[in-house]
């Protein structure tokens, strides 16, 4: 969050956020290839294992897949922050109202 982060809108930074949460959801996707793999770390993950299922078969592209119930449940915002990801609304708000 360097000079122009701070210049930019609350809803901008929201768009950008999901926008992040999303491409990193569609390169997991993409790194497990496969429907197998796809299907199994799902549901390692926490998915239900029918949305797994559906989504692991689904021949839609990885965008489409990185928005679908079972790809939220298993790569799930805390999950991701676990993982080192830094949310963009927290640094903004961190900015913008210094407690």
């Amino acid at each position: 969050m360097n000079y122009f982060g701070i210049g930019m809108r609350y809803n901008d930074i929201m768009e950008l956020d999901h926008w992040l949460r999303r491409r990193i959801r569609m390169c997991y996707l993409k790194q497990w290839g496969r429907s197998r793999k796809r299907i199994g770390e799902l549901i390692k993950l926490g998915s239900p294992k029918y949305q797994a299922i559906l989504t692991g078969l689904s021949r839609k592209g990885y965008w489409h897949l990185a928005k679908t119930y079972a790809t939220n449940c298993g790569l799930s915002k805390q999950y991701l922050e676990d993982q080192g990801l830094v949310s963009l609304r927290t640094l903004w708000i961190a900015i913008h109202y210094p407690a």
